[in-house]
C-alpha cells in the first residue's frame, strides 16, 4: 500500500480523505491544513491525523494529494515533487501555464508520477462511450451550475469549463487552431457566464457555454462525427450513441430509414451503452495508485493538465480583449 496524505482539508480535500481512508491502495498517513480551526474540526469529526507542517507529512508519504485552492497549488506541487514523492493534483493544475510545465519538469527530473484530477474522464457516462468518439467535427458542451461562492476565487472557465476543455482534448486527435470567446462578470470579480468556440487544425469546431450563475445544473456534451452523433449527461449519468448505416434492401416495418438527395438511403440505429455506477474520486485515484506501482502513465497527465490549462488560458486572454 501507498501512504498518502492530503494537502487542504476544505470541502473537496476532506471527501479526498475520506476516499484515501477507505481505499486498498493507499494507507492514509494523514493531512496538513493552514487553518487551526479546520483541523481542530477534522481531527475531532474523522480521527484523521494532522501535520504541524506540509513539509513533515511529505517526508511520511509516498503520494501527496493536493488539494488546496488553486492559488497554492504550485507552491505544494514544488515541495512535493522536490521530496521525490507521487503528485495527485486537483484542477486546475496551476494559475499559470508556466508554474505548469515547471512542474512537469520537476516531476521529469525526480523521476515521479504525477495525475491531475479532472474527475469527469472517469464519469461512467463518458467512459462508457468515449472509444466510440472518432474524429468528432463538431462538439456542443454546456455546463451550467447554481450560484455557489465555493469557487470564485477561479473564473467561471478554470472553475467550470475546464472540464470540458480536458474532455474535449482527450478526444479530438489534433492541435487547437484558434480560440475565441466572451464572458461576463455577473456577481463574482471574474466572469461568472462565459462562450468559447474552439477550432482545430483538422477542422473540428468545439462550442464551449459554462455558467455558475443559472437556475437549474446542467451537465451535457453532444459530439458530431461521420454517421454518428454522441450524447453524454454528466450529470445524470446517461448516454446515448445514433448511428447511420447504409440500409439494407429490405429494412423491417420499424426501421428509420431517411434518403438522401442522392437517392441513397441510411438507417439509423439508437444505442444506449450500458453505465456502470462508480465513484469518479475514488476511481481516478485508485488508477492513479495502479500507474505508480505498475510504472505506467496515468490517465491524465500533468501535461495533459497543463494543455487544458493552456487553452483555458487562452479563452480567458480573449475576455480581455473585448
Amino acid at each position: 500500500m501507498l501512504n498518502a496524505g492530503v494537502i487542504g482539508a476544505g470541502h473537496l480535500g476532506k471527501i479526498h480523505l475520506k476516499l484515501l481512508n477507505q481505499s486498498d491502495n493507499y494507507h492514509l498517513v494523514g493531512f496538513y491544513d493552514s487553518d487551526p480551526e479546520a483541523v481542530k474540526n477534522i481531527s475531532k469529526e474523522f480521527g484523521y491525523k494532522s501535520f504541524k507542517s506540509m513539509e513533515a507529512l511529505i517526508e511520511a508519504c509516498d503520494m501527496i494529494d493536493v488539494v488546496t485552492p488553486t492559488l497554492y497549488h504550485f507552491d505544494c506541487a514544488k515541495k512535493v515533487l522536490n521530496a521525490g514523492k507521487h503528485l495527485f493534483i486537483e484542477k486546475p493544475i496551476t494559475k499559470t501555464v508556466q508554474e505548469a510545465e515547471e512542474i512537469i519538469e520537476l516531476a521529469k527530473k525526480n523521476s515521479v508520477q504525477g495525475q491531475v484530477g479532472q474527475v469527469e474522464r472517469f464519469n461512467p457516462a463518458f467512459t462508457a462511450v468515449n472509444q466510440q468518439i472518432r474524429n468528432p467535427m463538431f462538439i456542443e458542451a454546456h455546463r451550467l451550475a447554481e450560484f455557489n461562492p465555493r469557487g470564485t476565487d477561479v473564473s467561471v472557465v478554470l472553475d467550470l469549463m475546464i472540464h470540458d476543455i480536458d474532455a474535449i482534448l482527450s478526444v479530438v486527435d489534433s492541435k487547437v487552431k484558434t480560440v475565441t470567446a466572451n464572458g461576463v462578470s455577473v456577481i463574482s470579480q471574474t466572469p461568472d457566464i462565459a462562450n468559447a468556440r474552439i477550432e482545430f487544425e483538422n477542422g473540428c469546431v468545439a462550442n464551449l457555454t459554462a455558467s455558475r450563475i443559472s437556475m437549474k445544473n446542467m451537465r451535457k456534451s453532444r459530439f458530431f462525427q461521420k454517421d454518428a452523433y454522441i450524447s453524454i449527461d454528466f450529470l445524470e449519468k446517461n448516454c446515448e450513441v445514433v448511428k447511420m448505416k447504409d440500409a439494407p434492401k429490405n429494412p423491417d416495418d420499424f426501421a428509420m430509414v431517411l434518403t438522401n438527395a442522392e437517392g441513397i438511403q441510411k438507417q439509423i440505429y439508437f444505442e444506449n451503452p450500458a453505465i456502470y455506477d462508480n465513484n469518479a474520486i475514488l476511481d481516478e485515484l485508485e488508477t492513479f495508485a495502479d500507474a505508480i506501482n505498475n510504472n505506467t502513465t496515468p490517465i491524465v497527465t500533468l501535461s495533459q493538465g497543463a494543455e487544458a490549462l493552456r487553452v483555458a488560458m487562452q479563452i480567458i486572454e480573449n475576455f480581455k480583449t473585448l
